[in-house]
């Protein structure tokens, strides 16, 4: 079986490209189950879909790749000519390298950054929950977060690096110059909210709400960096008295819509509001940024906020490919040992059949009254005969083609000189 990876990537796709791929949460599960039981010739799969990116892994057999682009298409409701121009294929041990290098953050849009380790994992145990996961990707994982641990470790490709949550808080004070008096309005409860509430904190923001579909996660957030929740259906009546709004959902539909943010406008006396779009799919609907007096800003909009920081992590991701480039020798080795324990295995219980076919036949024979000493000594020989069959013939072979390496291979190994 081949190892591949299909995906688009802010690399790729900007995000109203990338909001088309996206899988949301609650339909991973599913999908996977689908795309096992739709691709014949693949045993193996896991779906990464985040805001930077979206991408299929499989274990699969290389003729069936164009049927897992064809599911993919499908099951986006997405056309090939739009796919063909953003989407990058990788195979075998180029696909372990961007599986690493992904979980590693050198493949983020914020270079280093932590947060994609974990998206990894959830990825994984949404494939052990499909029961898609098998030993390929097992390997692959354990291989892929060691050498996250390991380039978090010894190189500083994270320290100082500018979150999407800081990039956000940073570009906020270029609308508002002091933060303290400013009234926030976060959309969700998941871990980028809370780092975007822990920045605002930090930046002196004095009023923060919490607004979520579950009220009751609301109220866990509220308890650690904010100080009121309420539920989504509350965002239109209460928009128009908050000067910063930041939203970072999973919903696959748009949490606040255009017709919303202008009626809030009127109450709101047309004074400036910041809202800023994390999601991927968006949760704020784009012709917002139309708008006068509303300053929108996507994930993709905040980027060159980022790479103002990340000259000074260059070197450092300079040694992180260098690690990532032994761990893939590494990967390849013990993928090598279980591929050669797996033939081993095959070869042994090949072996235990041919002498469990001649002992039975050599024990019917005894029962029949075969002379002892003839039985053991032809058994001896059909079985010596079955057994070196294969590597005589192999030998054969390699001498009839002038394969003098594969000669001196098998002579070598067999210990014949």
């Amino acid at each position: 079986m081949a190892l591949l990876v299909i995906g688009i990537s802010f690399h790729t796709a900007d995000v109203s490209l990338r909001e088309k791929f996206a899988f949301p949460e609650s339909e991973i599960v599913p999908a996977l189950k689908e795309l096992t039981n739709s691709v014949r010739g693949l045993t193996e799969s896991v779906i990464l879909s985040t805001c930077n990116r979206t991408e299929i892994y499989c274990s699969i057999e290389r003729a069936a790749h164009e049927n897992v682009v064809r599911w993919f298409l499908r099951n986006r409701k997405c056309a090939l000519k739009e796919f063909q121009s953003i989407n990058y294929t990788y195979w075998d041990l180029e696909a372990a390298q961007h599986m690493m290098r992904v979980t590693s953050g050198l493949d983020s849009q914020v270079l280093g950054e932590t947060q994609i380790a974990g998206q990894i994992k959830n990825a994984y145990d949404s494939s052990r929950r499909a029961d898609v996961l098998g030993p390929e990707f097992s390997l692959l994982e354990s291989h892929a977060l060691r050498t996250a641990k390991e380039v978090r470790s010894h190189t500083d490709i994270g320290r100082n690096s500018v979150s999407i949550a800081a990039a956000a808080v940073t570009t906020a004070h270029q609308i508002f110059s002091d933060l303290s008096t400013t009234r926030v309005l976060l959309v969700g409860a998941g871990n980028t909210i809370e780092l975007v509430a822990r920045h605002l904190r930090a930046a002196g923001v004095g009023q923060i709400t919490i607004a979520n579909r579950s009220l009751e996660n609301a109220r866990v957030l509220v308890a650690k960096v904010a100080d009121d929740a309420i539920g989504l259906s509350e965002i239109a009546d209460v928009l128009h008295a908050y000067d910063i709004v930041i939203s970072s959902t999973g919903s696959p539909d748009q949490v606040i819509a255009k017709i919303t943010v202008q009626q809030s406008r009127r109450r709101r006396r047309y004074r400036p509001q910041f809202m800023v779009d994390i999601a991927v799919p968006r949760d704020i609907d784009p012709e917002v940024a139309t708008l006068s007096g509303v300053y929108l800003y996507t994930i993709d909009d905040l980027t060159s906020v980022i790479e103002e920081n990340i000259e000074g992590r260059k070197e450092s991701a300079k040694h992180a490919e260098e690690i990532i480039t032994e761990a893939v020798k590494r990967y390849e080795r013990e993928l090598g040992v279980r591929n050669g324990q797996e033939l081993i295995e095959f070869f042994r219980q090949s072996a235990n059949d041919l002498r469990d076919s001649e002992l039975k036949r050599a024990i019917d024979r005894l029962n029949s009254g075969s002379d002892p000493g003839e039985l053991l000594s032809r058994f001896a020989h059909d079985l010596t005969n079955k057994l070196i069959h294969s590597p005589t013939l192999t030998i054969r072979n390699a001498a009839s083609d002038d394969r003098k390496d594969i000669l001196d291979y098998i002579r070598k190994s067999l210990e014949l000189d």
